[in-house]
C-alpha cells in the first residue's frame, strides 16, 4: 500500500522524543492524519549466569509504579552507535555487569502504529562484576539476580509487566537462548 506524506509538522521535542503529525492521502485517495513519536533505538540486555537472571527495578514515572525489567536503555546524543555497544554500555551502566559474550537475538519495535523506535534485544552471558556508573535518572535503580523460574513466574503472574522485557524474554525463549 502506497500512503504520500502530504505535510508534515513538528509538533513537540525535547532532548528524548520528537513528536510530528503528517498529513497523509492513502492509496485509495482519502486522507489521514498520523501522529508520530520519534525515538532513537533502544536495547534490551537479559543477563543469565548460572541459571539466574539479572533485573532492574526504578520508578517509572509516567505509570506512577516501581517496575522490574530488565536492563534497557538508548543513547540519545549518540545516534548510530551499534545497538551492541549500546548494551555493553547500558549493562555495565546500570548493573555493573560486563559481559563476555553478547549474544544478539533479534529487533522489535516498541509501538509501530504510532512511534518508530526499534528495539535490539541481546542475551549477556559470561558475566564478570564491575562498578555502577548510573545515570541521575536512574539513582533509584535497584539492581538483583533471580532464578530463572523466578522470572518465569514474575511474567506469569503479572510481577513483571514491561512490555519490552516480556518481549525480549519470549524471543531469547523461542529462539532456545535461556
Amino acid at each position: 500500500m502506497t500512503i504520500e506524506t502530504l505535510s508534515t509538522r513538528l509538533a513537540y521535542e525535547n532532548p528524548w522524543t520528537r513528536v510530528r503529525e503528517d498529513i497523509i492521502r492513502r492509496e485509495d485517495g482519502s486522507q489521514g492524519l498520523y501522529g508520530v513519536v520519534e525515538r532513537s533505538d533502544f536495547v534490551v540486555v537479559v543477563p543469565v549466569q548460572d541459571g539466574r537472571v539479572t533485573l532492574v527495578e526504578q520508578f517509572r514515572y509516567p505509570v506512577q509504579r516501581r517496575m522490574w525489567e530488565f536492563v534497557m536503555g538508548m543513547w540519545e546524543t549518540r545516534p548510530g552507535t551499534d545497538p551492541a555497544r549500546i548494551a555493553a554500555g547500558e549493562l555495565r551502566e546500570e548493573t555493573g555487569l560486563i559481559a563476555g559474550r553478547m549474544t544478539y537475538a533479534g529487533e522489535m519495535f516498541q509501538g509501530a502504529g504510532y512511534c518508530n523506535q526499534r528495539g535490539h534485544v541481546f542475551l549477556a552471558t559470561e558475566l564478570t562484576a564491575g562498578e555502577t556508573a548510573r545515570e541521575t535518572t536512574e539513582q533509584d535503580l535497584v539492581c538483583r539476580d533471580f532464578p530463572l523460574a523466578e522470572v518465569e513466574a514474575m511474567l506469569r503472574d503479572g510481577v513483571i509487566v514491561d512490555a519490552m522485557s516480556m518481549a525480549a524474554f519470549g524471543l531469547l525463549r523461542l529462539k532456545g537462548l535461556i
